[in-house]
């Protein structure tokens, strides 16, 4: 029974803030004589107001009770909600004894600036700290072409959770079970949290999908009252469950590789869409503006019966990802069968096959490539010159390549080239400020960044006592 007295608090918590900001308004309006009439709606409405603020400070109190929320911010609302109470009230005496305009004024002022942080803080409660700042985030993310969810470059370098699933906890779970609330008393945003559960118990079974409270509650009908995410909240796609449960299946672990776990054939393409997938970003600007005919189904099915991954780089959309990573013994003679999907494909994944030059004369004719991945293949200089075909092309990763400063001099003349990945490539230190040079416009990334060391990356080993 107390806690259903709590649960109306958010009912009751409106009427105190829109009537006493109507009284503080009135105030400020009554000072001048063509307002002098609102004089005695001002009482009223504190009165009201006063009666209102007491009832949610109560059912607030209750409803506090239940853990659901983070204990430092529910005191610090707390208190903010008992001093619009208090101060409600003391405004109404002084106001009913007719205190003067300057004291009623600044009793006014003072209230509406408690009436707002309280606001704040109870909305901070209910969708996050970020609530109020969130639409600044997203528009400074558009604007600068950001994605709130990363683009993953290599899926199977990895980390499972920190890169795959905590991003899409955070995106539909952190909002109930997060650091400022948390429902069930289940908080998710830390390993150490999650593992532990909620009220209910632990949430995750490891190697024990099927069995997961956190897989059963997903997965259930919409409609369902212990569906997950709550029915009016942002669901996740059938790829997100699959991605989750193969997660939990594969031991939920927190440090491993996606390239450690088994991966079910069902799993290898969704893993590979990863690393194309950005969300809430601007138009892709290296998908051809300009529409393309359905490549030939028979010519796709022959790709995929090698083991080559061939999926739409977009929805409705016939551009095509062409990825050889899961393929084996791929040969340069095999590239002739992307020859009848040259117009469709734009992506081209080559990385760790054992191609060389020769492939790219093949490759060349596929003018509408705008991406490469070429890193751990035998191309060398010579394949360079090829390459200048590729008038398209904007991303070109030859990380672990033969490929020196004189074979990418070749490739200045493409003028849409932003990026060349060239980590471990065989380039001198001395020569990387020519090559700045020549390509002005082209971010080339020369990997072996440095990750600084933090205080909480070390632990202190103690010496066991001695008994």
């Amino acid at each position: 029974m107390i806690e259903l007295i709590g649960r109306f608090h958010p009912v009751l918590v409106h009427l105190p803030i829109g009537i006493l900001l109507l009284a503080c308004l009135f105030q400020w309006l009554s000072v001048k004589k063509n307002f002098a009439a609102l004089q005695p709606a001002i009482g009223v409405a504190l009165f009201i107001g006063m009666l209102s603020a007491i009832g949610s400070c109560i059912s607030g109190y209750l409803l506090s009770g239940t853990g659901d929320y983070d204990e430092q911010l529910v005191n610090r609302h707390q208190w903010m909600g008992i001093g619009v109470a208090a101060l409600s009230f003391i405004f109404f005496i002084l106001h009913y004894k007719k205190a003067s305009f300057k004291i009623q004024w600044w009793l006014a002022s003072i209230l509406f600036i408690l009436i707002i942080i309280t606001g704040h803080l109870g909305g901070s409660l209910t969708h996050g700290a970020d609530y109020l700042t969130q639409p600044f985030a997203k528009s400074n993310d558009s604007a600068s072409g950001k994605s709130i969810r990363k683009p993953i470059p290599d899926v199977q370098e990895a980390t499972v959770y920190a890169d795959i699933v905590q991003p899409l906890l955070q995106e539909k779970c952190y909002g109930c079970h997060g650091a400022s609330k948390q429902k069930g008393k289940l908080r998710m945003d830390l390993p150490e949290l999650l593992m532990k559960g909620g009220k209910d118990g632990v949430v995750i079974e490891p190697g024990k999908a099927t069995a997961s409270e956190l897989i059963k509650r997903i997965v259930l009908a919409r409609e369902e009252e212990h569906h997950m995410p709550p029915k009016e909240k942002p669901q996740l796609t059938e790829r997100e469950i699959a991605l989750l449960h193969w997660w939990v299946e594969a031991g939920a672990s927190f440090n491993k590789k996606t390239k450690d776990l088994e991966q079910p054939d069902k799993i290898k393409p969704m893993l590979v869409a990863l690393q194309n997938e950005t969300v809430e970003r601007k138009p892709n600007t290296d998908i051809p503006a300009t529409p393309v005919d359905k490549a030939d189904e028979a010519a796709i099915n022959k790709l995929k019966d090698m083991g080559i991954v061939i999926m739409p780089v977009a929805l409705n959309n016939n551009y095509l990802l062409a990825n050889f990573v899961t393929a084996g013994g791929v040969t340069d003679k095999d590239m002739e069968l992307l020859l009848p999907i040259k117009k469709q494909l734009v992506w081209l994944k080559l990385s760790n096959t054992k191609i060389s030059d020769a492939a790219l004369n093949i490759i060349a004719q596929c003018s509408n490539i705008t991406k490469m991945q070429l890193d751990h293949t035998g191309v060398t200089d010579k394949g360079m010159t090829t390459l200048k075909a590729l008038q398209h092309l904007q991303s070109l990763n030859l990380a672990s390549t033969a490929i020196t400063a004189k074979g990418l001099m070749e490739l200045k003349e493409l003028k849409q080239l932003q990026s060349i990945f060239l980590y471990q490539a065989k380039i001198e230190k001395s020569e990387w400020k020519n090559l700045e040079r020549s390509f002005p416009k082209t971010h080339l990334d020369s990997g072996g960044y440095r990750v600084p060391l933090l205080e909480t990356d070390t632990m202190l080993v103690k010496p066991p006592k001695i008994k």
